[in-house]
């Protein structure tokens, strides 16, 4: 582990394209300000094993795991009518809505499923 010591307002360069600098000191607090590009994803590093820790549980659903979850729609064999197998009204085929489990959005054939991050996390912390 590289460590170094800097004052209020110095910078320390991570790359060529990460800033970090010490905005302020109070008692044994320090406050940092990071500059990064928008596809750095910057965490506290609770906030980051949780994501992880979502992450790596979102792995390990399996599609049994899900299939109680399918929404049940008007016409639709769930809702118990006698409508055609499958086919709401007037022929068409209900949608099913992406589901949110865990943290994760679970999407429909031709969609990206990617974990969503836990709330308030979008992006970049806060610091």
């Amino acid at each position: 582990m590289l460590v170094l010591s800097r004052q209020r307002d110095e910078t320390i360069m991570i790359g060529d394209d990460i800033e970090v600098t010490v905005v302020d000191i109070r008692g044994d607090k320090v406050r940092l300000g990071i500059n990064a590009p928008k596809e750095v994803s910057v965490h506290r590093k609770e906030v980051y094993e949780a994501i992880r820790k979502e992450n790596r549980e979102a792995a390990q659903v399996r599609p049994e795991d899900i299939s109680g979850l399918r929404m049940s729609q008007p016409g639709s064999p769930a809702d118990g009518s006698e409508k055609g197998a499958g086919s709401g009204p007037g022929g068409v085929k209900p949608t099913v809505s992406p589901v949110t489990l865990s943290g994760v959005r679970l999407s429909t054939p031709g969609q990206s499923s990617r974990p969503a991050p836990p709330p308030g996390t979008a992006g970049h912390d806060k610091v």
